[in-house]
Protein backbone atom coordinates (compact mmCIF):
# COMPACT_ATOMS: atom_id res chain seq x y z
CA UNK A 1 0.00 0.00 0.00
CA UNK A 2 2.85 2.29 0.40
CA UNK A 3 4.48 1.65 -2.94
CA UNK A 4 0.60 2.68 -4.36
CA UNK A 5 0.62 5.52 -2.57
CA UNK A 6 4.03 6.32 -3.43
CA UNK A 7 3.11 6.01 -7.40
CA UNK A 8 -0.22 7.99 -6.36
CA UNK A 9 2.13 10.90 -5.12
CA UNK A 10 4.49 10.62 -8.17
CA UNK A 11 1.81 11.01 -11.22
CA UNK A 12 0.06 13.90 -9.49
CA UNK A 13 3.28 16.02 -9.15
CA UNK A 14 3.87 14.83 -12.89
CA UNK A 15 0.80 16.11 -13.51
CA UNK A 16 0.96 19.30 -11.74
CA UNK A 17 4.25 20.05 -13.09
CA UNK A 18 2.94 19.74 -16.80
CA UNK A 19 -0.03 22.09 -15.95
CA UNK A 20 1.93 24.53 -14.45
CA UNK A 21 4.72 24.11 -17.85
CA UNK A 22 2.16 24.36 -19.88
CA UNK A 23 0.31 28.12 -18.10
CA UNK A 24 4.50 29.23 -18.04
CA UNK A 25 4.86 28.38 -21.71
CA UNK A 26 3.67 30.60 -24.05
CA UNK A 27 1.96 29.60 -27.24
CA UNK A 28 2.45 31.67 -30.59
CA UNK A 29 -0.10 32.91 -32.16
CA UNK A 30 -1.22 35.29 -35.00
CA UNK A 31 -3.22 38.09 -34.36
CA UNK A 32 -5.81 40.19 -36.93
CA UNK A 33 -4.64 43.62 -38.29
CA UNK A 34 -6.37 46.47 -39.12
CA UNK A 35 -6.31 47.34 -42.53
CA UNK A 36 -6.75 49.79 -45.38
CA UNK A 37 -8.76 49.93 -48.71
CA UNK A 38 -10.37 46.79 -47.94
CA UNK A 39 -12.64 45.57 -51.09
CA UNK A 40 -15.93 43.64 -49.98
CA UNK A 41 -16.54 40.78 -52.79
CA UNK A 42 -19.06 38.16 -52.60
CA UNK A 43 -18.28 34.46 -54.83
CA UNK A 44 -20.29 33.25 -57.01
CA UNK A 45 -20.75 29.46 -58.92
CA UNK A 46 -23.06 30.02 -62.03
CA UNK A 47 -22.90 29.20 -65.33
CA UNK A 48 -23.19 30.83 -69.37
CA UNK A 49 -26.37 31.48 -70.15
CA UNK A 50 -28.68 33.69 -72.58
CA UNK A 51 -31.44 36.03 -71.63
CA UNK A 52 -32.74 35.59 -75.41
CA UNK A 53 -33.21 32.38 -76.04
CA UNK A 54 -35.75 30.07 -78.06
CA UNK A 55 -36.73 26.87 -79.90
CA UNK A 56 -37.98 27.55 -82.50
CA UNK A 57 -40.26 24.99 -84.44
CA UNK A 58 -42.77 24.69 -87.05
CA UNK A 59 -45.88 25.65 -85.96
CA UNK A 60 -47.41 22.30 -88.82
CA UNK A 61 -46.46 18.90 -88.96
CA UNK A 62 -44.64 17.31 -92.19
CA UNK A 63 -41.39 15.93 -93.08
CA UNK A 64 -38.09 17.88 -93.30
CA UNK A 65 -37.45 19.00 -96.86
CA UNK A 66 -34.57 21.13 -95.94
CA UNK A 67 -32.12 22.64 -93.44
CA UNK A 68 -30.01 25.52 -94.51
CA UNK A 69 -28.01 26.37 -91.10
CA UNK A 70 -25.89 23.86 -88.17
CA UNK A 71 -25.14 24.72 -85.04
CA UNK A 72 -22.90 27.54 -84.41
CA UNK A 73 -23.99 29.61 -87.71
CA UNK A 74 -25.23 33.13 -86.98
CA UNK A 75 -27.90 33.72 -88.96
CA UNK A 76 -29.89 37.30 -89.68
CA UNK A 77 -33.38 38.10 -88.89
CA UNK A 78 -35.72 36.66 -91.33
CA UNK A 79 -33.48 33.46 -93.22
CA UNK A 80 -34.86 30.76 -93.89
CA UNK A 81 -33.68 27.98 -91.50
CA UNK A 82 -35.90 24.93 -93.16
CA UNK A 83 -38.56 23.89 -95.15
CA UNK A 84 -41.08 20.98 -95.45
CA UNK A 85 -42.98 19.22 -97.42
CA UNK A 86 -45.59 21.43 -98.96
CA UNK A 87 -47.31 20.63 -101.90
CA UNK A 88 -50.40 19.60 -100.43
CA UNK A 89 -51.17 23.26 -99.28
CA UNK A 90 -49.45 24.51 -102.44
CA UNK A 91 -52.90 22.88 -103.85
CA UNK A 92 -54.91 24.37 -101.53
CA UNK A 93 -53.44 27.83 -102.14
CA UNK A 94 -54.33 27.39 -106.04
CA UNK A 95 -57.41 26.01 -105.65
CA UNK A 96 -58.23 28.75 -103.01
CA UNK A 97 -56.64 31.75 -105.98
CA UNK A 98 -58.71 30.04 -108.32
CA UNK A 99 -61.65 30.92 -106.39
CA UNK A 100 -60.44 34.78 -105.81
CA UNK A 101 -60.43 34.77 -109.60
CA UNK A 102 -63.97 33.50 -110.07
CA UNK A 103 -64.72 35.96 -108.06
CA UNK A 104 -63.46 38.56 -109.66
CA UNK A 105 -64.88 37.58 -113.11
CA UNK A 106 -68.75 37.57 -111.20
CA UNK A 107 -67.95 40.19 -109.83
CA UNK A 108 -66.82 42.05 -113.38
CA UNK A 109 -70.44 40.40 -114.70
CA UNK A 110 -72.51 41.80 -112.07
CA UNK A 111 -71.11 45.42 -112.65
CA UNK A 112 -71.68 44.77 -116.47
CA UNK A 113 -75.41 44.17 -115.71
CA UNK A 114 -75.49 47.08 -113.54
CA UNK A 115 -74.36 49.30 -116.86
CA UNK A 116 -77.11 47.57 -118.75
CA UNK A 117 -80.32 47.94 -115.86
CA UNK A 118 -79.14 51.24 -115.25
CA UNK A 119 -78.98 52.38 -119.02
CA UNK A 120 -82.51 50.76 -119.61
CA UNK A 121 -83.89 52.34 -116.76
CA UNK A 122 -82.87 55.30 -117.95
CA UNK A 123 -84.75 54.82 -121.37
CA UNK A 124 -88.08 53.69 -119.52
CA UNK A 125 -87.58 57.03 -117.31
CA UNK A 126 -87.54 59.16 -120.76
CA UNK A 127 -90.26 56.84 -122.20
CA UNK A 128 -92.32 57.59 -119.47
CA UNK A 129 -91.62 61.17 -119.68
CA UNK A 130 -92.80 61.38 -122.87
CA UNK A 131 -96.32 59.65 -122.43
CA UNK A 132 -97.33 61.84 -119.38
CA UNK A 133 -97.05 64.43 -121.58
CA UNK A 134 -98.80 63.08 -124.15
CA UNK A 135 -101.76 61.67 -122.52
CA UNK A 136 -101.79 65.85 -120.77
CA UNK A 137 -102.32 67.34 -123.96
CA UNK A 138 -104.87 64.09 -124.79
CA UNK A 139 -102.47 62.60 -127.55
CA UNK A 140 -101.85 58.91 -126.43
CA UNK A 141 -104.34 57.43 -124.09
CA UNK A 142 -104.31 57.38 -120.40
CA UNK A 143 -103.28 53.25 -120.49
CA UNK A 144 -100.53 53.98 -122.56
CA UNK A 145 -99.07 56.22 -120.01
CA UNK A 146 -99.76 53.82 -116.96
CA UNK A 147 -97.94 51.12 -119.12
CA UNK A 148 -94.81 53.76 -119.60
CA UNK A 149 -94.83 54.08 -115.72
CA UNK A 150 -95.25 49.83 -115.19
CA UNK A 151 -91.77 49.35 -117.26
CA UNK A 152 -89.91 52.56 -115.78
CA UNK A 153 -90.98 50.85 -112.27
CA UNK A 154 -90.16 47.63 -113.63
CA UNK A 155 -86.47 48.50 -115.02
CA UNK A 156 -85.72 50.28 -111.57
CA UNK A 157 -86.52 47.21 -109.71
CA UNK A 158 -84.04 44.97 -112.32
CA UNK A 159 -81.53 47.84 -110.96
CA UNK A 160 -81.86 47.06 -107.81
CA UNK A 161 -81.85 43.43 -108.07
CA UNK A 162 -78.39 43.68 -110.41
CA UNK A 163 -76.97 45.99 -107.06
CA UNK A 164 -77.97 43.59 -104.75
CA UNK A 165 -75.83 40.70 -106.88
CA UNK A 166 -73.09 42.87 -106.68
CA UNK A 167 -73.36 43.20 -103.49
CA UNK A 168 -73.32 39.22 -102.58
CA UNK A 169 -70.55 38.46 -104.93
CA UNK A 170 -68.53 41.46 -103.24
CA UNK A 171 -69.15 39.67 -99.71
CA UNK A 172 -68.29 36.33 -101.21
CA UNK A 173 -65.14 37.92 -102.95
CA UNK A 174 -64.64 39.32 -99.45
CA UNK A 175 -64.58 35.65 -98.21
CA UNK A 176 -62.38 34.04 -101.10
CA UNK A 177 -59.63 36.54 -100.46
CA UNK A 178 -59.77 35.68 -96.58
CA UNK A 179 -59.66 32.00 -97.40
CA UNK A 180 -56.73 32.60 -99.92
CA UNK A 181 -55.16 34.88 -97.42
CA UNK A 182 -55.65 31.32 -94.59
CA UNK A 183 -54.12 29.08 -97.42
CA UNK A 184 -51.11 31.36 -98.35
CA UNK A 185 -50.64 31.67 -94.14
CA UNK A 186 -50.79 27.89 -94.07
CA UNK A 187 -48.39 27.72 -96.82
CA UNK A 188 -45.57 30.16 -95.05
CA UNK A 189 -46.04 28.25 -91.88
CA UNK A 190 -44.27 25.08 -93.79
CA UNK A 191 -40.92 27.50 -93.67
CA UNK A 192 -39.48 28.36 -90.87
CA UNK A 193 -37.18 31.46 -90.60
CA UNK A 194 -34.84 33.27 -87.59
CA UNK A 195 -36.91 35.22 -85.44
CA UNK A 196 -33.92 37.52 -85.16
CA UNK A 197 -30.16 38.09 -85.40
CA UNK A 198 -29.02 34.94 -83.61
CA UNK A 199 -26.46 32.09 -83.50
CA UNK A 200 -27.69 28.71 -83.86
CA UNK A 201 -26.57 26.43 -80.47
CA UNK A 202 -28.06 22.98 -81.30
CA UNK A 203 -30.15 21.09 -84.14
CA UNK A 204 -32.66 18.81 -83.19
CA UNK A 205 -33.73 17.58 -86.99
CA UNK A 206 -32.47 16.14 -89.83
CA UNK A 207 -34.15 16.29 -93.51
CA UNK A 208 -36.63 13.27 -94.29
CA UNK A 209 -37.69 13.57 -90.73
CA UNK A 210 -41.84 13.80 -89.90
CA UNK A 211 -41.65 16.45 -87.34
CA UNK A 212 -44.90 17.21 -85.62
CA UNK A 213 -46.42 20.83 -84.59
CA UNK A 214 -44.08 22.54 -81.94
CA UNK A 215 -41.13 20.24 -82.16
CA UNK A 216 -38.22 22.16 -81.83
CA UNK A 217 -35.96 22.20 -84.82
CA UNK A 218 -33.12 24.34 -83.91
CA UNK A 219 -32.45 26.19 -81.10
CA UNK A 220 -30.69 29.78 -81.20
CA UNK A 221 -29.73 32.68 -78.75
CA UNK A 222 -29.15 36.12 -79.16
CA UNK A 223 -25.29 36.78 -78.51
CA UNK A 224 -25.78 40.24 -77.02
CA UNK A 225 -28.03 38.97 -74.55
CA UNK A 226 -25.39 36.59 -73.23
CA UNK A 227 -24.91 36.99 -69.32
CA UNK A 228 -23.69 34.75 -66.09
CA UNK A 229 -25.72 33.51 -64.14
CA UNK A 230 -24.54 32.72 -60.55
CA UNK A 231 -25.90 31.42 -57.27
CA UNK A 232 -24.63 33.52 -53.95
CA UNK A 233 -25.36 31.91 -50.85
CA UNK A 234 -27.83 33.24 -49.14
CA UNK A 235 -26.64 33.90 -45.79
CA UNK A 236 -24.30 36.59 -47.85
CA UNK A 237 -26.59 37.59 -50.40
CA UNK A 238 -27.74 40.32 -48.47
CA UNK A 239 -25.02 42.77 -49.46
CA UNK A 240 -25.78 42.87 -53.30
CA UNK A 241 -27.48 45.05 -55.00
CA UNK A 242 -27.82 46.09 -59.12
CA UNK A 243 -24.99 47.60 -61.05
CA UNK A 244 -22.76 47.14 -58.68
CA UNK A 245 -19.33 45.87 -60.27
CA UNK A 246 -17.93 42.71 -60.68
CA UNK A 247 -15.28 40.54 -62.13
CA UNK A 248 -16.08 36.96 -64.07
CA UNK A 249 -13.53 34.06 -64.54
CA UNK A 250 -14.58 31.59 -67.27
CA UNK A 251 -13.52 27.52 -66.87
CA UNK A 252 -12.51 27.44 -70.46
CA UNK A 253 -10.11 30.50 -70.06
CA UNK A 254 -8.64 30.63 -66.05
CA UNK A 255 -6.03 32.77 -67.36
CA UNK A 256 -8.30 35.54 -68.08
CA UNK A 257 -10.24 38.27 -66.28
CA UNK A 258 -13.44 39.88 -67.64
CA UNK A 259 -15.50 42.44 -66.49
CA UNK A 260 -19.67 43.10 -65.68
CA UNK A 261 -22.09 44.45 -63.40
CA UNK A 262 -24.76 43.01 -61.79
CA UNK A 263 -28.38 43.50 -63.84
CA UNK A 264 -30.80 41.22 -62.41
CA UNK A 265 -31.35 39.92 -58.73
CA UNK A 266 -33.45 36.89 -58.53
CA UNK A 267 -36.59 37.04 -56.77
CA UNK A 268 -36.88 33.44 -55.65
CA UNK A 269 -33.95 31.84 -54.11
CA UNK A 270 -32.99 27.96 -54.94
CA UNK A 271 -34.98 26.46 -52.20
CA UNK A 272 -32.58 23.41 -51.88
CA UNK A 273 -29.44 25.00 -51.90
CA UNK A 274 -30.06 28.42 -49.96
CA UNK A 275 -28.85 30.13 -52.69
CA UNK A 276 -30.34 33.41 -54.55
CA UNK A 277 -29.41 33.61 -57.92
CA UNK A 278 -28.23 36.56 -59.66
CA UNK A 279 -26.93 37.55 -63.48
CA UNK A 280 -24.20 39.47 -64.48
CA UNK A 281 -23.68 40.85 -67.88
CA UNK A 282 -20.82 41.19 -69.38
CA UNK A 283 -18.99 43.69 -70.61
CA UNK A 284 -15.61 42.77 -72.22
CA UNK A 285 -16.12 38.99 -72.33
CA UNK A 286 -14.75 36.80 -75.58
CA UNK A 287 -17.50 37.25 -78.95
CA UNK A 288 -17.65 33.52 -78.57
CA UNK A 289 -19.15 32.66 -75.71
CA UNK A 290 -20.61 28.70 -74.47
CA UNK A 291 -23.73 28.60 -73.14
CA UNK A 292 -23.67 26.24 -69.92
CA UNK A 293 -19.92 26.86 -69.22
CA UNK A 294 -19.39 26.84 -65.75
CA UNK A 295 -18.07 30.59 -64.19
CA UNK A 296 -17.27 32.30 -61.18
CA UNK A 297 -17.73 35.58 -60.37
CA UNK A 298 -17.02 37.80 -57.53
CA UNK A 299 -18.93 40.78 -57.17
CA UNK A 300 -17.69 43.88 -55.61
CA UNK A 301 -20.59 45.30 -52.59
CA UNK A 302 -18.33 48.11 -51.22
CA UNK A 303 -15.04 49.06 -49.71
CA UNK A 304 -13.86 50.05 -46.53
CA UNK A 305 -11.13 52.85 -45.99
CA UNK A 306 -10.31 50.75 -42.92
CA UNK A 307 -11.83 47.61 -41.30
CA UNK A 308 -11.07 44.51 -39.15
CA UNK A 309 -11.78 41.65 -40.86
CA UNK A 310 -11.64 37.70 -38.54
CA UNK A 311 -11.88 35.15 -40.41
CA UNK A 312 -15.13 33.03 -39.70
CA UNK A 313 -13.67 29.95 -38.82
CA UNK A 314 -12.21 31.59 -36.00
CA UNK A 315 -15.32 32.37 -34.84
CA UNK A 316 -17.17 30.74 -32.11
CA UNK A 317 -21.11 30.44 -32.75
CA UNK A 318 -21.56 32.74 -35.27
CA UNK A 319 -24.97 33.30 -36.39
CA UNK A 320 -24.33 35.70 -38.95
CA UNK A 321 -24.00 38.89 -36.85
CA UNK A 322 -22.58 37.91 -33.18
CA UNK A 323 -20.22 35.35 -32.08
CA UNK A 324 -17.62 34.77 -29.88
CA UNK A 325 -13.32 35.37 -30.46
CA UNK A 326 -10.42 34.13 -28.71
CA UNK A 327 -8.23 37.30 -27.97
CA UNK A 328 -5.45 38.09 -26.29
CA UNK A 329 -5.40 40.75 -23.44
CA UNK A 330 -2.06 41.26 -21.62
CA UNK A 331 -0.51 38.75 -22.44
CA UNK A 332 -3.20 36.25 -21.62
CA UNK A 333 -5.54 34.55 -24.03
CA UNK A 334 -9.63 35.10 -23.43
CA UNK A 335 -12.71 34.88 -24.92
CA UNK A 336 -14.74 38.26 -26.03
CA UNK A 337 -18.38 38.00 -27.82
CA UNK A 338 -18.48 40.69 -30.43
CA UNK A 339 -20.59 41.59 -33.37
CA UNK A 340 -20.06 41.72 -37.38
CA UNK A 341 -21.43 42.98 -40.41
CA UNK A 342 -20.27 42.74 -44.26
CA UNK A 343 -18.51 39.68 -45.60
CA UNK A 344 -15.83 39.50 -48.35
CA UNK A 345 -14.95 36.42 -50.75
CA UNK A 346 -11.58 35.19 -48.35
CA UNK A 347 -14.04 33.90 -46.01
CA UNK A 348 -13.33 37.08 -43.87
CA UNK A 349 -16.08 39.13 -41.99
CA UNK A 350 -15.56 42.98 -40.84
CA UNK A 351 -15.45 43.80 -36.90
CA UNK A 352 -18.43 46.14 -36.33
CA UNK A 353 -18.29 45.93 -32.51
CA UNK A 354 -15.82 47.83 -30.20
CA UNK A 355 -12.20 46.39 -29.70
CA UNK A 356 -11.01 47.47 -26.55
CA UNK A 357 -7.60 49.22 -25.89
CA UNK A 358 -4.98 46.45 -26.30
CA UNK A 359 -6.74 43.63 -26.84
CA UNK A 360 -5.76 41.50 -30.12
CA UNK A 361 -8.36 38.75 -31.90
CA UNK A 362 -7.11 35.38 -32.54
CA UNK A 363 -6.84 34.82 -36.50
CA UNK A 364 -6.44 31.15 -36.10
CA UNK A 365 -7.02 30.20 -32.58
CA UNK A 366 -5.76 26.18 -31.63
CA UNK A 367 -7.81 23.30 -30.09
CA UNK A 368 -5.26 23.98 -26.96
CA UNK A 369 -6.18 27.26 -26.25
CA UNK A 370 -7.35 27.74 -22.62
CA UNK A 371 -8.77 30.79 -20.95
CA UNK A 372 -5.60 32.24 -18.88
CA UNK A 373 -3.17 30.76 -20.95
CA UNK A 374 -0.23 32.53 -22.12
CA UNK A 375 0.37 33.85 -25.36
CA UNK A 376 2.85 35.26 -27.77
CA UNK A 377 2.03 37.47 -30.69
CA UNK A 378 4.11 36.59 -33.88
CA UNK A 379 3.45 37.78 -36.96
CA UNK A 380 1.16 36.02 -39.73
CA UNK A 381 3.29 34.16 -42.56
Amino acid sequence: MRKVWAYGLVMAILIGGGILALNARSLPVTVVSPERDVPLRLYGLGTVEARVLSQVGFEVGASVVSLTADAGDRVEQGRELAALQHAEQAARVARASAAVAANRASRVRAEATIARAQAVLDQRRAANHRQKDLARQDVTSIQRAEEAQRDEDVARAELDVARADLAVIAAQGADTEAALALEETLLAQYRLHAPYDAVIATRHAEPGEVVKAGDPIFTLFDPASVWIQAYVDEERAGQIALDQPGTIRLRSMPQATFHGRVARIGLESDRANEERRVWLSCTDCPETMYLGEQAEVRILTGTRDRALMVPELAIAGFDGHRGTVWVVREGRFDTLEMTFGARDDKGRVEVTSAVPNGVRIVARPASTLVAGGRARIVEAP
